[in-house]
Parts: structure tokens; sequence; C-alpha cells
């Protein structure tokens, strides 16, 4: 970290906040962050490291605007997304109607997903991409992998990324960030909490005369406390990963997937 005053200790956090930062120019501003074809390239993925069957129900947590949903059902399987945000889950809707796919998006709190098992599974497969693992504390997150594996076949292989396990943030957290993407500017300033092994995020939406601010929390977690809270879960790791295409994860690299297989 370059800047000492990227650490300070603990403000108040509000543990739901994802249940409405994801709305209005946030919302355009991811759609327009993520081209189709990183899309189509992370499911060829999970196609691959999820070791789908044909027409496998596959469940998408935190599914935001639902794209890995969509273009799954666009390959014939029978994905259900969910989300806190109903104004994600309502485009995503709008989405695949638009398409003509059948895709279910359901709104689910991350720790009540073995509602899921019971509503659509069990489940051949599950994932968390576009890094949202880490959104609930250390006690929450527990419950939300526990809630993960019981929505799973015996078998069953579960994904998740993350930018913020510790050895891909730290090397890299900085207070404050700029970037530019279409027609949108987009802020990002960052404070480590160290009473609560959390990064505070302010970030701020430019587009045009329209401006949005929100904050977002996200824990952080040692790659061997992510494997220990996984087995602890029920899973395996079978793979440990920073790139889609195979590159095993090394300390320093920005981003995380983990390939976890359910006992």
């Amino acid at each position: 970290m370059s800047d000492s005053s990227v650490v300070r200790t603990a403000d108040a956090i509000d543990p739901r906040w994802f249940e409405t930062f994801f709305s209005g120019l946030a919302l355009d501003f991811w759609r327009a962050a993520v081209p189709a074809e990183q899309t189509r390239v992370e499911v060829d993925f999970l196609a691959k490291a999820l070791q789908l069957p044909p027409g496998a129900r596959v469940l998408d947590i935190a599914c935001g605007l639902g794209r890995h949903s969509l273009e799954l059902a666009a390959r014939g399987h029978r994905p259900i997304g969910v989300d806190a945000s109903r104004e994600a889950l309502e485009q995503a809707r709008a989405e695949a109607a638009a398409r003509q796919l059948a895709v279910e998006f359901a709104p689910v709190d991350l720790r009540e997903l073995s509602a899921c098992s019971a509503a659509a599974g069990p489940f051949d497969g599950a994932f968390a991409l576009g890094n949202s693992f880490g959104y609930v504390d250390p006690s929450a997150t527990r419950g939300y992998l526990a809630g993960v594996a019981r929505a799973l076949k015996r078998g069953a292989r579960f994904v998740l990324d993350s930018g913020y396990v510790a050895e891909s943030l730290l090397p890299h957290l900085r207070e404050r960030e700029w970037l530019a993407i279409g027609d949108f500017l987009f802020l990002e300033e960052n404070r480590y909490l160290v009473d609560h092994g959390c990064v505070e995020t302010t970030y701020t939406f430019l587009r045009g005369g329209e401006s949005l601010t929100r904050k977002g929390y996200q824990w952080v977690f040692t790659l061997r406390e992510l494997r220990e809270l996984l087995h602890a879960a029920g899973f395996d790791v079978e793979a440990q990963l920073q790139s889609t295409d195979g590159t095993p994860y090394a300390w320093g690299a920005r981003y995380l997937l983990l390939v976890a297989r359910k006992r």
C-alpha cells in the first residue's frame, strides 16, 4: 500500500449495504464495464470448471444483471440467478424476455441460499463471479458457503472469484483511483478498516451531467482462510487460478478464481 492514510480503525458498517447499492447509474456502469466477449470467455470457463452436463441446473449467486445466466441459457442450460437487487433482477428478466431465454431470476439474500435447493435444486453447479465474494462479514460468510453446499448435488462444483483476498488486494490497494469506461468516469476511494479486516470503498459514478455516490464494504480473507471456510462448508478446493486461461494463482495476482467440489 502506498499511503498509510488508506488504513484506519473501525467505522460503523452497514451489513446490508449491497441491497440498495446496485441501482440507477451504478447498474448502467456495470453494464458498460463488461464487454460481451468477456462474458462468453467466462462462461466457457464455467462450463469446463463446473463440468456441466447438458441442460444443467446452475445457481448464479449475486447474479446482478444476469449476464452469465443469460449466456448459459443460450447454451441450453437451466440457470437460476439470485441477487438482493430487485432493480438488477427486473432488468435481467427484461433481457431474458427480449432474447426469449428461459432463465429464472429471484430475490435471495446471500445468507439464505439453502432455500434455493428446496425451490429449484439440487443444482449441478454453482458460481459467484463478478467479485461479489466478501460482501458479508466472516460469520455470515460461513452461513453463505454452507448454503451453497446444501444447494448442490454431492460431487457438484462451486466456482468463485475475488480481487479481495489479502494476497491480491494488499499489494495493490490505493487510497484513490480513477477509471474511464465509455462515457463514464468512475472514482474509488478506499479505506482499510483494520478492526474489521474490511475495505470500505466510496464509489462515485459520473456520466455527462449525472453523478451518483455510494459506499460499499468487502471483507478480506487470506487464501488459507478462504480454503478453510470452504472446507468447513463441505468443499475440497480443486484449483486456484488467476485467470480463466488456467494460470495458477500466485502472490500479487489481481484476481483469484477458486474451483471447489462438494464432498
